[in-house]
């Protein structure tokens, strides 16, 4: 009798997020002050809209938040920082590139801070390169 093996769960995804961002370099996690993940399995459709996503597979992750310098003039900032994780996009992609798990979450963290702060792929790559 064969063992099924149980997917990672959002808790094994947000883990490996808080694992993943403590191999990010400084100066990139700087630019994110404090923040939190949240762990889906899929986007909202309403964030699926706005980006004209044909399947909810096509994202992987978002970087929702106050742009670096401009969260000093919010009443309160605590919370405002989020990176959503979208397991299922996420495992599916895991599943077809045969990549480590890790890695995978750790590109899609690189790239949520990277495209919210305005960076150009060939930075993104260079951070990547770095935190390896």
């Amino acid at each position: 009798m064969t063992k099924l093996i149980e997917p990672p769960s959002l808790d094994d995804i947000e883990r490996l997020a808080r694992e993943a961002f403590a191999t990010i370099p400084d100066a990139l996690r700087a630019q994110t002050g404090d923040v939190t993940f949240l762990v889906t399995d899929f986007a909202e459709e309403d964030v699926l809209d706005e980006f004209g996503a044909e399947s909810p597979f096509e994202i992987l992750g978002l970087y929702a938040g106050i742009p670096f310098g401009e969260a000093e003039t919010v009443a309160s900032p605590s919370d405002l920082n989020r990176i959503f994780l979208y397991r299922r996009p996420i495992l599916n992609y895991w599943c077809e590139s045969g990549e480590d798990l890790q890695s995978i979450v750790r590109h899609v963290l690189i790239h949520e801070i990277g495209h919210h702060f305005g960076f150009s792929d060939d930075d993104m790559e260079a951070i990547e390169a770095a935190a390896d």
